[in-house]
């Protein structure tokens, strides 16, 4: 008796134990065989890049010359919200005439900037109506004269156009 109440009791903690244990997401490019670090200016072109690292994570969107390669690691545990734990963001730019290597960049999470965002509302114009404006705002708006007449301001019921 002993013996299966320790057993449940045991297991009971390795379970808990284990369900708090972080959980970790890695997105975007992974480096398998090559190291976006690996290139080399003035060596590698864009079609050794390709063949090296692949279809890059994004191209600029003013120049289409440089490439973007970029992963990121976060772990979450529980509930909470994940963390991130690592970014890593190469940019290679090309030369537009040789198509040669011309700079590579590594950005890590250290590099970012956080954004504020203004939280303030546009104002709309107009008022808020309530519900019973609403519900009852349509009464009477029908038309009196059949739909073939026109209806315009300044036109007259007995006017055939």
């Amino acid at each position: 008796m002993f013996r299966n109440a320790a057993f449940a009791v045991l297991t009971a903690a390795l379970l808990g134990v284990s369900a708090c244990a972080p959980l970790a997401y890695h997105n975007g490019f992974m480096a398998i065989e090559a190291n976006p670090a690996d290139v080399k200016v003035g060596d590698d072109t864009r079609s050794t890049v390709m063949a090296k690292l692949g279809t890059p994570s994004a191209t600029s969107t003013f120049d289409k010359n440089t490439w973007f390669y970029m992963s990121q690691m976060s772990t979450t545990m529980a509930y909470y919200k994940p963390r991130l734990q690592r970014r890593e963001v190469t940019a290679i730019a090309f030369d537009p005439n040789t198509e040669q290597v011309k700079s590579v960049n590594n950005y890590t999470l250290r590099d970012g900037r956080v954004i504020a965002y203004n939280g303030r509302e546009t104002p709309t114009r107009g008022r808020e109506m309530t519900i019973l404006e609403q519900l009852l705002g349509n009464i009477g708006n029908g038309s009196v004269l059949p739909n073939d007449q026109d209806t315009s301001p300044g036109s007259h019921p007995d006017d055939r156009h």
